[in-house]
């Protein structure tokens, strides 16, 4: 299984952004991580809801780099 990391790219599974990829940007604490994607907003997100893939992206730019680099895949 793919582990929580910073870059991770990840699949939701609850609330309205459900089945939408996102990229792990920080790590919060142990419940909870920061996310961002092409339709997921910049937010908090309880791990839980969260699918991790076998993909990492780099996540050292800014959003819209962190969204583009989530198109291509």
């Amino acid at each position: 299984m793919a582990s929580i990391e910073v870059g991770r790219v990840c699949v939701k599974t609850a609330g309205r952004e459900a089945g939408e990829k996102c990229a792990i940007v920080e790590i919060i604490d142990e419940n909870f991580v920061e996310v961002v994607g092409e339709a997921v907003k910049n937010r908090r997100c309880n791990i839980a809801h969260l699918e991790p893939t076998e993909e990492t992206i780099d996540v050292s730019g800014d959003a819209e780099s962190i969204k583009a680099a989530l198109a291509d895949l």
